[in-house]
C-alpha cells in the first residue's frame, strides 16, 4: 500500500510541474551568472582603456569622468544571483548596467578622433577585448531572457501555477531595453543638402 501511495504520489508531482519549475529557476541562475560574469569582464577592463585614453587624450576629461562614475555605480550595487528574485533591485542594476554602456560608447566614439591612440598596442588589444565583452554580453543577456521567458510560462500556466503558488515560485524580472522609449521612435531624416560655404 506504502509503495503505491509512493508511486501516485510521484506521478502526481511530475504532472504539476514542479521539476519544471525546479529547471528552469536553475536555468536562470546558470544564464544570470553568465551576464554577472560578462559585466564583471567589461568593469575590469576599464580602468586600463580609461588610463591608455587618460594618456593620449587628456582633453576628454569629462567623458573619462562619465565611464569611471558610471563603472563605480555598477560597483556599488550588489550583484547576487538572488538578485533576480528583488524587481526593484534588478531594475537598478539593469540601469547601471544601461548607463556604463551608454558612457562606454560615447568614450570608445570619442577615441576616434586620436589616430595616436589606434597606434598604440595596449589600446587595440583592449577596444578589441571590450567589443568582444559587449558581444558575448549580448549573448548572455538573450540567454537569461530565453531562460527567464521558459520559466516564467511555466509560473503562469495551468496546472503548474498551482505548485508555483504552493511552492513560492513567482515571476522574475526579464532584462529589458532601457531607451525603450528613444529606439521606438522613428528618426529624423533630412536629405536637404548642407549649403555650401561662399567662395572666396
Amino acid at each position: 500500500m506504502r509503495a503505491l501511495l509512493i508511486v501516485l504520489l510521484t506521478t502526481l508531482l511530475s504532472g504539476c510541474g514542479y521539476n519544471t519549475l525546479q529547471s528552469t529557476d536553475e536555468q536562470i541562475k546558470a544564464s544570470w551568472a553568465e551576464v554577472l560574469n560578462q559585466y564583471q569582464r567589461r568593469a575590469d577592463l576599464i580602468p586600463n582603456l580609461v588610463e591608455i585614453v587618460r594618456g593620449a587624450a587628456a582633453q576628454e576629461k569629462e567623458i573619462l569622468v562619465r565611464v569611471t562614475e558610471a563603472r563605480a555605480k555598477v560597483g556599488s550595487i550588489q550583484a547576487t544571483p538572488e538578485l533576480v528574485n528583488d524587481p526593484k533591485a534588478f531594475a537598478q542594476f539593469n540601469a547601471a548596467q544601461g548607463e556604463l554602456s551608454s558612457a562606454l560608447s560615447r568614450l570608445m566614439v570619442v577615441v576616434e578622433k586620436y589616430p595616436q591612440l589606434q597606434s598604440i598596442a595596449g589600446f587595440r588589444e583592449l577596444q578589441a577585448q571590450v567589443e568582444g565583452t559587449e558581444n558575448r554580453i549580448v549573448v548572455a543577456r538573450n540567454r537569461y531572457i530565453k531562460a527567464v521567458q521558459e520559466y516564467n510560462v511555466t509560473v503562469r500556466s495551468f496546472p503548474s501555477n498551482l505548485t508555483a503558488m504552493l511552492f513560492n515560485f513567482e515571476v522574475k524580472p526579464s532584462l529589458t531595453v532601457d531607451n525603450e522609449k528613444e529606439i521606438s521612435r522613428p528618426p529624423t531624416v533630412d536629405f536637404s543638402a548642407p549649403k555650401a560655404a561662399p567662395a572666396k
